[in-house]
């Protein structure tokens, strides 16, 4: 079958900065979930896989050919669902043999399958839409779809997915599921969405300290991380302890010899010994307490290395905490106000039509629907991004928006730049004291958000929405665990159910709204 093989593989930014160090791992064909933290690599290492970017050291293997999905797609101005699957040209072949102006030789080269094979590969993702259907036209999750229909066309041996679900709605994620499901070459899939994780026959974890494979979904792979860092706590704990023991068992042998020097110090004092015998009681007695020294210092020695070797098997990491500030909103206060709203970005097919909505009080809404909907759009509409065409939009209080491109931070800025200009009256220490608890400490909050990974720069987006003294009373967000890590969003699930403010949400992840605790659903056509 075949297979990837990574050998001493390491890569560092164009800066030098380290990524990806002497990594050593073979994928076997089939369907594996990466998984690992915000920034240590994953994305880095699929293009590396697909040959996009070049080792820094080391080599890849590839046997078999390879299908790419990457995490976003920006279309090009004029580009097609057919340009996704370079068969624009092919097409018009087919236009012109159709219309009798083909010649011999093109009449030869014409692939008369083409349009049923590529109607396929879009059903198979569960879209119906002309070829000829500009990208620009379709939202981000039916771009999405598309990819991924261009990139099994070909029945690749490898589908390398970067975080594939981020953009999908409901129906999106079954048809994704569905394809997995029947999929029969190996799979490389790059993700944080847990019910997907589920469906891997394995999981490869990259951390700081190397890549190893896990047998079995996401759930097994969790049940045995938790038995695996309780075992290495347990392990660092025991050797702490007996470095600890052996400190406190050394002092207390110095101290034993510091009296026994003393006593015959003043022994000697008093004349009642042999000058020739003191002289060889304090040399058998400064020999004896050296040797003790010696001693002493090879078993600290032992005992500090224990403790590293114990703690190498751990990733130490600040955990990333999100405690909120009250935002003081009573109940029964009205937040906004909706009228018959029509809008949309295209004045010529609004998405909202007709739309009315009253938020009162600490409500937690979720914005659901299909892709296409309207959703994010509604959201742009409640923060005043834009105006209605028809109807009228009420909003008596401030309220704050992250969208899933965290397009509030200027990308030329460093993160606690960002902080300061969305937080006015922060002080310096204050700052870096709330970009810490983002797991962005000392220098890390200075790095520019250009420079960070999507989950990074969606993490540093949080932190200055959320990290501030006061949350306003109305938070809107839009697909905001798109890009986080696992442990970054059961972070942000336990700080966001502890919110004493109003909450809409657009999310497709049906665990992370149960774990911030939705009241009301609102169904978008």
């Amino acid at each position: 079958m075949p297979a990837i093989t990574l050998s001493k593989l390491s890569w560092s930014a164009p800066d030098g900065t380290s990524v990806l160090a002497g990594l050593d791992f073979r994928f076997a064909s089939e369907r594996i979930g990466l998984i690992g933290r915000n920034g240590v690599g994953k994305s880095t290492l699929i293009a590396l896989i697909a040959g996009e970017i070049r080792p820094t050291n080391g080599d890849i293997r590839v046997e078999g050919s390879i299908a790419t999905l990457r995490q976003t797609l920006e279309p090009t101005p004029g580009h097609t669902l057919a340009d996704l699957f370079d068969a624009r040209d092919a097409l018009s072949l087919l236009d012109k043999a159709e219309v009798g102006d083909a010649t011999m030789d093109e009449l030869d080269a014409c692939d008369w399958t083409l349009p049923s094979r590529l109607a396929d590969a879009l059903a198979e993702v569960g879209l119906t839409a002309d070829p000829l259907t500009l990208l620009a036209n379709l939202s981000g999750g039916q771009r999405t779809r598309a990819a991924l229909a261009a990139a099994i066309f070909a029945r690749p041996d490898w589908l390398l997915l970067d975080e594939p679900t981020n953009h999908l709605d409901a129906d999106g994620r079954d048809a994704l599921a569905t394809l997995l499901h029947r999929w029969r070459g190996g799979a490389i899939i790059v993700s944080h969405d847990r019910t997907l994780l589920d469906q891997m026959d394995a999981i490869a974890e990259l951390t700081s300290l190397g890549i190893a494979r896990h047998g079995g979904n996401w759930s097994r792979w969790r049940a045995r991380k938790d038995i695996e860092l309780a075992a290495a706590q347990h392990t660092l704990d025991h050797a702490e302890r007996q470095a600890s023991d052996l400190s406190r068992k050394a002092q207390v042998a110095t101290e034993r010899q510091q009296r026994r020097d003393g006593a015959g110090a003043r022994q000697a004092a008093k004349g009642g010994m042999p000058r020739i015998l003191l002289g060889k009681r304090k040399q058998q007695a400064e020999q004896s307490s050296g040797d003790a020294a010696r001693r002493a210092q090879q078993q600290g020695r032992e005992a500090q290395a224990a403790i590293a070797d114990a703690r190498a098997q751990i990733e130490i990491l600040a955990p990333l905490t999100v405690a909120l500030p009250s935002a003081h909103v009573p109940p029964g206060r009205i937040l906004l106000t909706l009228d018959g709203v029509t809008a949309g970005h295209d004045p010529a097919h609004p998405p909202l039509r007709d739309l009315s909505l009253t938020v009162a009080g600490p409500e937690r809404i979720a914005i659901t629907g299909p892709n296409g909907a309207g959703k994010s759009t509604l959201l742009h509409l409640i923060a005043g991004q834009i105006e209605p065409l028809t109807g009228q939009a009420h909003r008596p209080v401030a309220c704050a928006l992250l969208d899933q491109h965290a397009s509030l931070l200027d990308p030329h800025a460093s993160i606690a730049d960002n902080f300061a200009r969305l937080h006015p009256g922060a002080t310096r220490n204050a700052i870096h004291a709330a970009l810490a608890r983002f797991r962005f400490r000392a220098d890390l909050a200075l790095q520019r958000v250009e420079s960070l990974s999507g989950g990074q720069r969606l993490r540093a987006a949080l932190a200055c929405v959320l990290g501030g003294e006061n949350l306003p009373p109305l938070l809107l967000l839009d697909e905001p665990t798109n890009h986080l890590d696992l442990d970054s969003i059961a972070a942000v699930e336990q700080g966001l159910a502890a919110y004493d403010g109003a909450l809409l949400v657009v999310s497709h992840d049906p665990a992370f709204l149960d774990a911030i605790g939705i009241t009301r659903r609102i169904s978008l056509p």
